[in-house]
């Protein structure tokens, strides 16, 4: 069981229309299989892979709700950390509160538009698995206003900060892209556990600032062509880093996420060293 500390991305879900068109999607993407539970006030579809918990698909109860996939934060105390957020200029979305035995969760946006979770564990530890093909692997968050963004996880998560060695193909300067390591830990790519993309061209002007996830696979071209096979489109063709080889696809409800093969990484898989056991 991977052990998460504060900041730390710890879980994901899969906000959807159609949950059983989301397990054929998934299940066959990256060999998923699902169990049928419930967190507090809503339906849980557990994915799991090897029979352990790497993400969930919960069904939107209300049509005007964004379909997407969300990244939850670990965090120690979620009322400390949501204070924080209000402190630093980030907006409490939903106020945290006890999910059953699981954990407590909060959902709140950073001063660019950007949602994330917040998950204080309880019962529910978080990604079983992680860093290995069918499971996650990184997130990075697309804004457009780094200056004050970069400052306010600084202080709410204590992040330390460091340029990606290679920002990749494209017009990007090294800046466009942070690499954050936990509090206490060194900067750079051997202890990252989150990142920092700045939007821009040719990024289109009505693109919110988001969260990207990640999920590694064997194979990126192989997982891109299936996607689009299952309905699925590919929003950016796959292409070589430094970190691995990744594309961005959407599913067929219309979720992004992305898909990478750290194996083709020249610096190694881009997984979450931090608090493994």
């Amino acid at each position: 069981m991977v052990q998460c500390v504060e900041g730390v991305p710890c879980w994901a879900d899969a906000m959807l229309p159609d949950v059983a068109a989301g397990r054929r999607f998934y299940g066959e993407l990256f060999g998923w299989t699902f169990a049928e539970g419930g967190a507090g006030y809503r339906p849980y579809t557990w994915a799991r892979l090897g029979g352990e918990d790497v993400a969930a698909l919960v069904p939107k109860s209300d049509g005007r709700m964004p379909t997407v996939w969300n990244v939850y934060l670990a965090t120690e105390d979620a009322a400390a950390a949501t204070a924080r957020i209000r402190e630093a200029g980030g907006r409490v979305i939903v106020a945290p509160r006890w999910i059953d035995d699981l954990g407590v969760m909060a959902t709140a946006a950073d001063p660019g538009g950007a949602v994330f979770g917040l998950w204080q564990t309880g019962t529910h530890r978080g990604f079983a698995r992680r860093g290995e093909p069918g499971s996650y692997g990184w997130t990075e968050v697309h804004t457009r206003e780094p200056r004050v963004v970069d400052a306010f996880y600084r202080t709410v998560f204590g992040y330390q900060a460091r340029p990606a060695e290679s920002a990749g193909p494209g017009p990007k300067r090294p800046a466009d892209v942070l690499l954050w390591s936990p509090r206490g830990e060194p900067a750079g790519p051997g202890h990252a556990v989150a990142g920092r993309v700045v939007l821009g061209e040719p990024h289109p002007a009505e693109l919110p600032a988001h969260f990207l996830t990640y999920f590694v696979v064997a194979d990126c071209d192989h997982a891109s062509r299936t996607a689009q096979r299952l309905g699925g489109r590919v929003l950016n063709e796959p292409e070589d880093t430094p970190y691995g080889r990744f594309a961005v696809l959407a599913d067929n409800q219309g979720a992004q996420f992305a898909v990478i093969d750290t194996s083709r990484g020249t610096e190694g898989a881009r997984e979450n060293r931090a608090g493994r056991d």
